[in-house]
């Protein structure tokens, strides 16, 4: 019988086991510690927003300006983007698609939902998308729309048995409006009473070719996320030969894995030679897109960046501010929103290209969730969307180098800590 005398190296199967089960306790204390903290952190900011109301903002009339043969008008005060909305649909003759990721059960959203069922009510072909895990605090008697409308609540969970198909777990974050082929909206407004006089948001009307192309995009997600057996048929469309190559409709797809919007701006921002100013509500931006951004500062592109002091996501907040020494040291200059929520995604670059839309510069609206963001290629848009930074900077304090260095050694130590969840943001 022979006996092995091999001796054992230091990294036994045992020793590996133990280091092995050791980093395993390590990493999940250290993410329950991160989820301890988001969760304090929510529950302060909760307590401390009871009865408080955001303060009045300044904002900048509804203007349009003209590209071809239809026209773009800008709106930044949400009573007067939902008087035109609603306009539009009490004047609909023949189709209004509606899409929106959260739609409240007040007093704005009951008028949105009679202004549907009475253009359905007098014939008109009405389609509705909202997603269903925006709205899971909506009263469920608000849902029930009856049989004249064509609703889709785009589900809380859409994977079925596909558990690890990552293209399913997008939310539909998307707001559109459709009507008639002759006008259509886009941009950050949800619907709701507090977003029509509280939030500072941008918004888009559109007339002429463009119009077409967000009823596409409507149409596509509604046939490709249909349910027949709840006797939803697919939205047929007829091409359109006419389009205006100055304006663009980019829209993320995670179902089919395209992502066109994160392109846009990395394509945008790499470009830029005088100035590049952008408006973000959360600010959570993957490597790449941070490094565009130094990069532009570093030659000597005007860089501003234009963010809530305050969002109503705190953990976000926390999460964007762990970039701001990096991007001041890169020469961006930060300026934080006062009093109100700032809710609007857009930017404009050299005075001749810019977007409005639906997608954060983080990662759920880059590679999570469906989007869509208009790309406007125009001086006289730009110049535009520049009049209404210039106002939004009216209501601004500039972050200084100097003031973010000297924060508190809590808040450094916070930033440190939630930086692991960067990537699930």
């Amino acid at each position: 019988m022979r006996v092995s005398t091999r001796r054992r190296g230091p990294w036994s199967g045992s020793t590996r086991g133990r280091l092995t089960g050791l980093a395993r306790r390590t990493a999940l204390s250290f993410f329950a510690v991160q989820v301890a903290v988001a969760v304090v952190l929510t529950l302060v900011d909760s307590y401390r927003r009871r009865g408080k109301k955001p303060k009045p903002f300044p904002t900048t009339p509804p203007e349009s300006v003209s590209i071809g043969n239809g026209t773009l008008t800008t709106y930044t005060f949400g009573q007067d983007l939902y008087d035109d909305m609603l306009a539009a649909i009490a004047a609909a003759e023949h189709q209004v698609l509606l899409e929106t990721y959260i739609w409240k059960g007040d007093q704005m959203g009951e008028r949105f939902k009679r202004a549907l069922s009475e253009a359905a009510g007098r014939g008109v072909e009405v389609y509705a998308v909202y997603d269903g895990f925006a709205n899971l605090v909506v009263p469920p008697h608000f849902k029930r729309f009856g049989p004249r409308l064509k609703v889709l609540e785009y589900p809380l969970y859409n994977a079925g048995w596909r558990f690890f198909d990552l293209r399913r777990y997008g939310r539909d974050h998307r707001k559109i409006l459709v009507v008639d082929d002759e006008v259509a909206f886009v941009g950050g407004y949800n619907i709701g009473s507090a977003y029509a006089t509280e939030w500072r948001d941008t918004h888009v009307r559109i007339t002429g070719p463009g119009v077409w192309d967000l009823k596409r995009s409507f149409a596509d997600f509604w046939n490709l996320n249909r349910r027949p057996r709840h006797g939803n048929r697919p939205l047929l469309l007829e091409t359109v030969a006419d389009w205006e190559p100055r304006i663009r409709v980019q829209r993320n797809v995670p179902r089919l894995w395209m992502f066109p919007i994160r392109s846009m701006y990395i394509e945008a921002i790499n470009r830029a030679s005088q100035h590049v100013w952008m408006t973000h509500a959360y600010f959570i931006p993957d490597p790449d897109i941070e490094e565009s951004i130094k990069q532009a500062a570093r030659r000597g592109v005007d860089v501003r960046l234009l963010v809530p002091a305050v969002s109503n996501h705190v953990v976000a907040d926390w999460l964007s501010r762990g970039f701001y020494g990096e991007l001041l040291e890169a020469g961006v200059r930060i300026f934080r929103f006062q009093g109100a929520m700032v809710h609007a995604k857009t930017s404009t670059i050299d005075g001749r290209w810019s977007t409005v839309g639906t997608a954060n510069i983080d990662r759920l609206s880059m590679t999570g969730n469906y989007e869509i963001n208009l790309e406007v290629i125009d001086a006289a848009f730009a110049a535009e969307m520049e009049r209404i930074y210039r106002t939004d900077l009216s209501n601004c304090v500039e972050l200084t180098a100097e003031r973010w260095e000297a924060r508190g050694l809590h808040r450094k130590f916070t930033e440190l800590v939630l930086a692991p969840l960067r990537p699930l943001l």
